[in-house]
């Protein structure tokens, strides 16, 4: 089964920013972009107009389904916007799916 990707632009970072593996704390307006392949999901984030991306402190996560994985994305896209500089977890939001 092939991966799937999702993309979300224009995402600013709330209070604290973001937690990155590569970077460490990235704040301000950032891409977000999760990608799917069986049985996990892949989250990373790029600065607007940069080419580097750089993984989500946190993934990638466990992730049954393509489905799932869109929610896991706008999980993703609401952390960025929440800010707090966590790792980024998405259950047990995701486990009421």
């Amino acid at each position: 089964m092939a991966s799937t990707t999702w993309t979300t632009t224009g995402v600013f970072t709330g209070p604290g920013g973001v937690l990155t593996g590569e970077a460490g704390t990235l704040t301000g307006e950032l891409t977000v972009r999760t990608t799917w392949e069986p049985e996990q999901a892949h989250v990373a984030v790029q600065y607007v107009g940069a080419s580097e991306w750089c993984t989500l402190t946190g993934s990638p996560v466990p992730c049954p389904t393509p489905e799932v994985g869109r929610a896991v994305h706008q999980c993703a896209v609401e952390a960025v916007r929440t800010g707090g500089a966590v790792p980024f977890a998405p259950w047990p939001a995701i486990s009421m799916l």
